[in-house]
């Protein structure tokens, strides 16, 4: 190697390239793969349904409830939320809420479904036990969340409390199920070539009951929204909740629109996450009809 080379090829190997603007093929692809996504009946379906809902509630926001302290149109509420998050209002209450809904799902998850798999296995710790998980899930956990503030505070610790407490039941039951749904040939088969219990629970009833958890999590998802709106209606300082709760207070109906708006959207977007992790973990399951 000349001296005279080396210098350039240590400045080509240091200084980083510039990415490369996508080229007039490669845009026209992007366009071609969404104009193709569109034309799918259930995607069309929902763009038709989520204009139909956003004109529906822009008219009759205008023109039939025209009192702004009841109703207000959707363009108010999308001018309420670039004020909020102009002023870094917004981003404080949606960090604070799901910071709570993230811990209270997580210990949800482990639990619910670590006890799931334990109830659903043995009929010994069901029949201890069974009873007391069906009182609790039929009691009203709501009212319970002003004394977890007693206890906890108004912090993020009870917010976390009473998203754990609304939300994990629907996850245990569903694993229960689950386990207890798997078709006996399966075990029967595990069994026969030797298969020790941890493994016949890793590789036999954890996935055959996967189904039946993915639809307890679903479901918890919509439980924890409410979960930590109420832990914040009763007693916070920061979160959506709050945030409803202050614009209520003070007739500002576009921002307690804004904060239901956003509880909404989230709903939406974590279930959606959710039914993509499902696709790839349980691909085994029949496909869904297209029409």
């Amino acid at each position: 190697m000349s001296p005279q080379r080396f210098p350039e090829r240590v400045m080509d190997t240091v200084t980083p390239k510039r990415p490369q603007p996508a080229s007039p093929a490669q845009r026209i692809s992007t366009w071609h793969r969404l104009w193709h996504a569109v034309k799918r009946p259930r995607v069309r379906r929902s763009l038709i349904s989520l204009i139909v809902v956003i004109a529906g509630w822009e008219i009759v926001g205008r023109y039939v409830l025209t009192n702004p302290l009841f109703f207000v149109p959707l363009s108010d509420v999308i001018l309420a939320l670039i004020r909020l998050w102009g002023t870094g209002e917004l981003q404080t209450h949606i960090a604070a809420s799901f910071r709570a809904i993230g811990y209270g799902m997580a210990l949800s998850i482990v639990f619910g479904i670590a006890f799931g798999i334990v109830m659903g296995a043995s009929r010994t710790v069901a029949d201890y036990t069974e009873v007391y998980v069906n009182a609790l899930y039929a009691m009203p956990l709501v009212a319970i969340a002003p004394l977890l503030i007693l206890w906890l505070g108004i912090g993020v610790a009870s917010k976390v409390g009473v998203v754990f407490l609304i939300s994990v039941f629907p996850i245990l039951i569903s694993t229960t199920s689950g386990v207890r749904n798997v078709d006996k040939h399966y075990l029967d088969v595990a069994r026969a070539f030797g298969a020790t219990p941890v493994q016949i629970v890793g590789k036999v009833l954890v996935p055959a009951a996967l189904p039946f958890v993915i639809t307890g999590i679903r479901l918890a998802i919509g439980r924890a929204i409410v979960g930590v709106v109420v832990g914040e209606l009763f007693g916070a300082t920061a979160g959506l909740g709050f945030l409803i709760y202050t614009s209520g207070q003070t007739f500002d109906v576009p921002a307690l629109f804004a904060g239901i708006l956003c509880l909404a959207i989230a709903g939406v977007v974590l279930t959606w996450a959710l039914q993509r992790v499902e696709m790839r973990l349980v691909r085994w399951r029949p496909a869904p009809l297209e029409d």
